[in-house]
């Protein structure tokens, strides 16, 4: 299995190579039907904005609202660019991973905090590839890495408002079809 940090690296590097070609469809709709493109950007920029903070020990509170709000300014993939090289820096720093971080819920440890910005940048980038009409073919590792990690708690996680319900999919469909209707996607 590869490690939790390459996995981050590589769906960070994913969902930025598909944000640069987003052109002028900012406003394009999303499976995320309440989020256009440029919101759903912004959603998973702001993820990466908020890993060094939470993983250098701040809560919630200390880091206020300064990551509130558009993110993504004149230049997504330059806010792209900066956000993602400080997140990918903070998860791949020695004992992040072991570290207590503190989330709105609660206090997790990083490896499940860093767990769950993998499965949300390998989902959010399949729904930006399906927005822009791009390859929508996550890395196997991410989707198999995902659907072990969500499988067992997906129910919290839908209860909270992350997922909608779950759509069925066809017997035998492979796992990135699994993983999507898991998360309330029709593949």
């Amino acid at each position: 299995m590869t490690d939790l940090v390459e996995l981050f690296e590589r769906g960070v590097t994913h969902f930025g190579a598909l944000l640069a070609a987003v052109g002028d469809r900012w406003a394009g709709a999303t499976p995320d039907t309440e989020w256009d493109v440029r919101t759903l950007v912004n959603h998973v920029l702001g993820e990466n904005l908020w890993a060094p903070p939470l993983l250098a020990g701040s809560t919630i509170a200390e880091v206020g609202d300064r990551f509130d709000g558009d993110q993504l300014g004149d230049d997504p993939v330059a806010a792209w660019a900066a956000a993602t090289a400080a997140s990918v820096a903070a998860v791949a720093e020695e004992g992040a991973l072991a570290r207590t971080v503190h989330v709105s819920f609660g206090d997790i440890p990083g490896q499940e905090y860093v767990s769950q910005l993998v499965c949300d940048h390998a989902i959010h980038g399949w729904d930006l590839a399906r927005a822009l009409g791009a390859d929508e073919r996550i890395d196997p590792d991410l989707v198999e890495f995902a659907y072990d990690f969500l499988l067992p708690q997906v129910e919290g996680w839908r209860a909270a408002g992350v997922f909608g319900p779950p759509v069925e999919v066809p017997a035998g469909a492979d796992r990135q079809a699994q993983l999507l209707g898991l998360s309330g996607r029709k593949p």
